[in-house]
């Protein structure tokens, strides 16, 4: 008679059969993006998953593991190598966030990170529509897909200001919303998020300075920040900035967002003493994504759950 161990196997096994045509494009969409940033002068690079000084973001907790924090992003080690002189970069690999868990969300996952200098973050964008209208035409011979009964038209891509957006599909203004960010995360997710069409790409673009996060000050407008979401079939997938390179500008954020964590009672993270040398030294103007590599899969699998589409955590 088979053992425990034996039969937690033969589920196991059991699982990742049916998750084997998921797996299968999955591999297919990373070759895919990989051809696309090669072909557009990108080099890969690969830096650390355990660091000793995590970016001090709001409200987003760094796993501990031994005397490292395992990485939220690449972010930091990235930018220092723009510093070094690298031009267009990407990095497609594990992050950590703690107490992330549902259909969207993963306390590990694959993040696809790229920054391109002397771009700015709407170059960055038209490269993101390109990249991704690649990936669709490597699986499906055109630039429509289809994800949760709706088809997606990537080359029908339309942008809408956020302050445009509260005003459209919530009658709420942007900036006042900010002044209470409880507030605006929840007009945001509970009332934007939802109405967005479903048959394009969304991208919501300059967001009040307050979510600015890495973001530098729009030129045209300094109460806003350069800073793009995109959504497909209403789910987020990339996060944008015009990315901040003033260093005195950049600690007084980092000071916020760690006297935030404080007050939240999360981890107090050491300096990350050596990006901030990197942006002392010089960082040469740039933009840079966030992409969840596992929701991409998502949207062109039509699959509902990321647990459908990577190998189980349990294992």
């Amino acid at each position: 008679m088979p053992n425990a161990s034996a039969k937690a196997e033969r589920l196991s096994t059991a699982s990742l059969r049916a998750l084997g045509d998921a797996l299968a494009l999955r591999s297919k969409i990373a070759s895919s993006l990989r051809r696309a940033f090669e072909s557009a002068g990108f080099l890969e690079t690969e830096t650390p998953v355990g660091i000793l000084a995590p970016a001090p973001e709001e409200y987003i907790e760094a796993p501990r593991a031994g005397a490292f924090f395992l990485r939220t992003s690449p972010e930091l080690q990235m930018k220092r190598l723009i510093a070094a002189g690298m031009k267009r970069i990407y990095q497609l690999g594990p992050c950590f966030r703690a107490g992330e868990n549902g259909t969207k969300h993963r306390p590990e996952f694959t993040m696809l990170e790229y920054y391109m200098a002397g771009a700015d973050y709407l170059e960055l964008l038209d490269f993101t529509k390109s990249f991704l209208c690649g990936i669709c035409s490597d699986l499906y011979g055109s630039h429509r897909f289809h994800f949760g009964g709706n088809e997606i038209d990537i080359d029908k891509l339309e942008i809408i200001p956020v302050r445009e957006a509260f005003r459209r599909f919530a009658g709420e203004n942007a900036d006042r919303c900010a002044a209470e960010e409880a507030h605006f995360e929840y007009v945001l997710v509970d009332r934007i998020e939802p109405a967005l069409p479903k048959d394009r790409p969304c991208v919501l673009l300059d967001y009040p300075i307050r979510f600015g996060a890495f973001a530098r000050p729009k030129a045209s407008d300094p109460t806003l920040a350069e800073r793009w979401e995109i959504y497909m079939g209403g789910i987020e997938l990339a996060n944008a900035y015009g990315e901040l390179i003033d260093p005195a500008i950049q600690r007084a954020r980092f000071r916020q967002f760690a006297e935030t964590r404080k007050k939240m009672h999360l981890a107090e993270y050491p300096e990350p003493a050596a990006f901030l040398e990197a942006i002392d030294a010089g960082i040469p103007p740039c933009a840079g994504a966030a992409l969840g590599f596992d929701r991409l899969v998502m949207l062109f699998a039509d699959r509902q759950d990321i647990a459908e589409v990577s190998f189980p955590l349990d294992s």
